[in-house]
């Protein structure tokens, strides 16, 4: 039996999977398929690239009625760029399994009137933001009365000081009874935790990092002095094989004023920044998925759960305001079995921190050896 099928899975969403070469589940899909296809309420802690999404779309969309014209579950994302690729996949997934579900992707900045219209078709699936998708229903636009699933992807940012209430207020609006309440993230905080108070004894899956499933990572640092860290990622872009290099920096004001300089420079790079307007970054992020730039900067909240493949390359500008926060930013390279590498900058003010970051993540960063120029040839 196909191990998939195994799980409970229908034979259509077996084939749809084999259609994109997926054989084997990885291991939080297959501890949590079985236990959300039972109507249990989970927590997923996994690392970043090992199979979240798949872990609760593929039971989400099993369940789903086409023959319903209403919303039967909502997932919500923290950011633009992840609902929209959370939507993509879900119907991509129902399309190859040959499934009638509808996906619609709902998020705050794009234009209301128009999702109103899309609303029209009469999605099963929806997701987005916490904010647009309660407005809507406010409206009457959108009925939540048949939503019998919610999923908080990244729901450590979803329960966040600036999030939580919105979350609290959409769940309000859910019906009293029969909704199932599926939590995933790459860090499970305790705080994040215990304001999920709408979870009713839930079933904690925590997988740890797996070489074999997340692939091979190398974790180094450099001693850098601050005002010559914009240089420093300059001469590493031209001195190591880059092809695809993410530059993280804390601040957005910071991530402008390296983006001029580098650029001054003449190296190909966007920055990926969440007060950017929704086409100015999806215009980034396709820059680089198709390698027409070789640095693509961001913060944290803007990149978060983003699936862009080959990755080589990892750049903590700034240091990680903590471990987690490390965890999320190293998942972007060494996905699905590539090779990637993590190189954190730090000044002399900054060895300290970068010691007690080691000692949370319980590795050891490696220095970062000298790498010589590339040899260029002699005009003849």
């Amino acid at each position: 039996m196909n191990p998939f099928a195994a799980l409970g899975l229908r034979e259509e969403l077996v084939s749809a999977l084999a259609k994109e070469h997926i054989e084997h589940p990885m291991e939080i899909q297959a501890e949590a398929i079985p236990l959300i296809l039972r109507n249990r309420n989970v927590i997923g802690q996994a690392p970043t690239g090992t199979g979240k999404t798949l872990a609760y779309l593929l039971p989400l969309l099993q369940r789903a009625d086409p023959l319903l014209p209403l919303a039967q579950a909502v997932i919500l994302a923290p950011t633009y760029e992840l609902a929209m690729q959370i939507a993509r996949t879900a119907q991509q997934l129902a399309d190859d399994a040959g499934l009638a579900v509808k996906v619609l992707g709902l998020i705050g900045g794009a234009n209301i009137a128009r999702q109103m219209e899309k609303l029209k078709k009469k999605p099963q699936v929806i997701v987005g933001s916490a904010g647009r998708i309660l407005e809507l229903s406010r409206k009457g636009k959108l009925k939540l009365s048949h939503v019998n699933c919610l999923v908080l992807d990244e729901f450590d940012r979803l329960l966040d000081d600036q999030n939580v209430k919105t979350v609290a207020d959409l769940v309000r609006e859910l019906p009293e009874t029969g909704v199932q309440f599926l939590m995933f993230s790459a860090t499970a905080p305790k705080k994040a935790r215990e304001r999920a108070d709408f979870l009713e004894h839930p079933e904690f899956i925590r997988v740890k990092d797996i070489p074999a499933e997340t692939g091979e990572r190398d974790d180094f640092y450099m001693m850098v002095p601050f005002r010559n860290k914009i240089e420093s990622i300059r001469k590493l872009a031209r001195t190591l094989p880059v092809k695809k290099g993410l530059v993280f920096i804390n601040k957005a004001f910071d991530a402008e004023r390296a983006l001029w300089k580098l650029r001054y420079e003449g190296l190909r790079v966007e920055s990926l920044l969440g007060s950017a307007d929704k086409m100015a970054r999806k215009k980034a992020i396709e820059s680089f998925q198709k390698g027409r730039i070789q640095l693509l900067l961001s913060t944290d909240l803007a990149a978060r759960g983003l699936d862009i493949p080959d990755v080589d390359y990892v750049f903590n500008l700034d240091l990680p305001e903590s471990a987690d926060v490390y965890r999320h930013r190293a998942g972007r390279t060494a996905r699905a079995g590539a090779k990637g590498a993590v190189i954190t900058l730090a000044d002399n003010k900054e060895a300290v921190k970068l010691e007690l970051l080691e000692q949370k993540l319980g590795i050891a960063l490696k220095p970062l050896k000298k790498t010589a120029r590339p040899v260029r040839k002699k005009k003849l």
